[in-house]
């Protein structure tokens, strides 16, 4: 265990000046703006702060405090410098696969399905499910519900335009996953970019929530929180698992990120695994009946 932290993952040292600062600096932000970086994971946040230092061309962390208490567009920079996203289209073929040939045949009992992307970043996983949806014939009777605390991240995302060079190895992975089709079928490449097609937007809906202090909106039959729940501390990846499981329906379907578990959390008796080593979950509990 790292020295520096306690066993749910938060800054232990009381003495430390720069920790001081950091746990000053968000409890600031969360007072003055509401998002709660409070039980994020120490070791990343401190990381992230820090370099988010070195790019704005701060010495020190306290005097980020009162500039970002007065300026918006700043806050704004941090929020989207803290929540770096890392994605691409048919992120993990090998998990796209499984929802193919295991999920979908019990999606497709359904006459109506609401799908939920839990912290979808800037839209390429979203994109992709929508793919695969549309392949097999569910996309017309599904409700998409893409959701990130990041406002830039989520205004990319409902934009659907990506630079060319993602292409290639969206290219890959949509074969590894046993895409039925070409993938350029799902593209328009003009003056540097791919822009997907309006078809796939249409029954996605794009939105700002935050996983931390925001609550359920609705009944789903699948959530996607892939990657997400790694940046938190034990105690915070608790309460986010809660509001996930409270969010499916009876035999519902959760996609986690392959380093991401849920057996230590209050809700693991509440899931039976699907593709364990995938992380994908059938939610068996009485809380979602």
């Amino acid at each position: 265990m790292d020295p520096d932290l306690s066993p749910d993952g938060k800054c232990r040292r009381t003495g430390d000046l720069s920790g001081i600062e950091i746990r000053l600096l968000i409890e600031a932000i969360y007072l003055r703006y509401g998002y709660d970086f409070r039980d994020y994971a120490c070791a990343s946040l401190n990381r992230r702060v820090r370099n988010f230092m070195i790019k704005s061309g701060y010495k020190q962390i306290s005097r980020i405090i009162p500039d970002i208490l007065r300026d918006e567009n700043l806050f704004d920079e941090f929020v989207n410098h803290i929540c770096v996203s890392v994605t691409e289209m048919f992120r993990d073929p090998s998990v796209y696969r499984e929802v193919r040939e295991e999920v979908i045949p019990f999606l497709a009992s359904f006459p109506r399905l609401n799908i939920w992307h839990a912290g979808c970043a800037t839209g390429e996983e979203v994109y992709s499910f929508a793919i695969l949806l549309d392949e097999e014939g569910l996309y017309e009777r599904t409700n998409i519900y893409a959701t990130d605390m990041d406002p830039r991240s989520v205004e990319i995302a409902e934009q659907g335009i990506y630079p060319v060079e993602a292409v290639q190895q969206g290219t890959d992975n949509y074969k590894k996953s046993g895409g039925k089709a070409s993938f350029s079928d799902y593209y328009h490449a003009r003056y540097g970019k791919v822009i997907l097609p309006s078809r796939l937007k249409q029954n996605i809906t794009f939105s700002t929530h935050n996983l931390v202090t925001d609550t359920v909106f609705n009944r789903m039959h699948l959530i996607v929180c892939r990657n997400v729940l790694i940046y938190f501390n034990k105690q915070l990846q608790d309460r986010v698992l809660e509001l996930l499981s409270r969010s499916l329906v009876h035999n519902g379907i959760l996609v986690l990120g392959t380093k991401e578990r849920l057996d230590f959390s209050s809700v693991s008796g509440e899931f039976e695994p699907v593709a364990p080593k995938l992380r994908i979950y059938r939610k068996t509990g009485l809380n979602g009946s």
